[in-house]
């Protein structure tokens, strides 16, 4: 076989240890395995047991968080809806307002109109009327001028004077005789 530098010097093998040195060695890591088991493990599944139960806690409260952010959700989209809903009627009443306001004003300007022409036609009815009685005033004022210098020049002479006024007594006696049957 073949032997190695090392154990010609101290006589024995550096890959395989001794006996005491495996006893030793074999109890050493049994007392650090009994301390890792009794001591270390319960410590580090408790404080696994732990985090776990923090894990646990914090996945129940998202969920709690979650079902309650989904009711605020569906609870704002039901206001939302609501809320559209109130401001479509809300437009819509608008719309009848302005409908009906706009009827009005409309009624209330022809009626306005109407009271305006009604009065010019007043007015003008009034203004016609004393035109009318003004120019009558006139027209008779210069009828009794025109008749006048007719009859001045007509009755200039004695035998047209005459005439006239038996023409004139004639007219009389007759319209007296019309009336006095006409009753």
């Amino acid at each position: 076989m073949h032997t190695t530098v090392v154990e010609a010097a101290s006589g024995h093998s550096l890959l395989v240890p001794e006996l005491p040195d495996l006893f030793w060695g074999t109890v050493g890591f049994i007392v650090v395995l009994l301390v890792f088991i009794f001591v270390a493990l319960p410590r580090l599944n408790a404080l696994l047991d732990a985090r776990s139960k923090a894990i646990e806690g914090r996945i129940d409260e998202a969920k709690h968080a979650r079902e309650e952010a989904e009711r605020l959700l569906e609870q704002y989209q039901q206001q939302l809806a609501e809320a559209r809903a109130e401001a479509g009627r809300i437009r819509e009443q608008a719309r009848e307002d302005a409908k009906r306001i706009r009827a009005e004003l409309v009624e209330q300007a022809q009626g306005e109109a109407a009271r305006i022409v009604a009065q010019a036609r007043t007015q003008i009815e009034a203004e016609r009327d004393n035109a009318v009685q003004s120019l009558r005033a006139e027209v008779g004022s210069l009828a009794l001028d025109l008749a006048s210098a007719v009859v001045t020049q007509h009755l200039a002479t004695d035998a047209n004077a005459t005439a006239f006024v038996d023409r004139f007594l004639a007219d009389l006696e007759l319209e007296h005789a019309s009336d006095g049957t006409a009753k």
